[in-house]
């Protein structure tokens, strides 16, 4: 009995695989979809970045603060009586002169004013850091310039890498937003605040005259 050899199969041109057209079209397809995804990804991650930076600029403000009412950190220099922290001109820029944990020699306009907070610790605020932080500090009191009669505290927290000599810092209403597709505005403030820290000896005459508004001539207040 005579057997008959099975012929190979030929495949068929569904078995034969992509071909080139066909991965062509599937990488242009992937690249479309990439390319209509990088920019939401890009937007989450540097508005993830920038909250994360305010969020360090806040707990630099708060620290400072706590290190003035403890008596760790000194107080900043005085301003002219009743200037608000609003009415304060920001620092200038163009050059860091900063030990970490100090206020800084350079720029020095009043002195005690710019204190670093040294994030990346390497000792110093470095124009080229973007992680250490400047807190600009002012004291005002409408009725004294001594620390010691108590006073109100306003801060202002700058990124380092914003004290470069390309254009001005800034103050309120210009702030960092939270919500960025980039590297936000360096020269702008992180963070403002005030807060009250109370005198050595505290008075109710001492309050009041601290806080009253000296500019409404037709306040008849009086803390006597």
């Amino acid at each position: 009995m005579m057997k008959h050899k099975q012929q190979p199969k030929i495949p068929s041109s569904n078995d034969s695989g992509f071909t080139i057209i066909e991965s062509l079209i599937a990488m242009l397809v992937v690249a479309v979809l990439l390319t209509a995804v990088a920019p939401v990804i890009v937007l989450a991650t540097a508005t993830r970045v920038q909250a994360r930076r305010i969020e360090l600029g806040t707990l630099a403000a708060r620290t400072y603060i706590d290190g003035v009412k403890t008596g760790a950190i000194a107080s900043p220099a005085s301003t002219s009586t009743g200037v608000t922290l609003n009415a304060s001109d920001p620092p200038t820029a163009g050059s860091l002169t900063c030990s970490a944990n100090a206020y800084c020699t350079v720029p020095a306009t009043p002195a005690n004013n710019l204190y670093c907070i040294d994030g990346d610790n390497d000792s110093i605020c470095s124009l080229n850091s973007n992680k250490d932080l400047l807190v600009q500090a002012f004291r005002y009191n409408t009725a004294s310039t001594s620390a010691s009669a108590g006073y109100q505290l306003g801060v202002r927290v700058y990124r380092a890498d914003g004290f470069d000599s390309n254009g001005n810092l800034k103050k309120a209403p210009s702030k960092q937003a939270t919500f960025t597709g980039g590297i936000g505005d360096r020269k702008a403030p992180l963070v403002e605040m005030t807060t009250a820290i109370a005198p050595q000896s505290t008075s109710f005459n001492d309050l009041c005259n601290r806080l009253k508004d000296t500019g409404n001539t037709s306040s008849n207040t009086s803390c006597n």
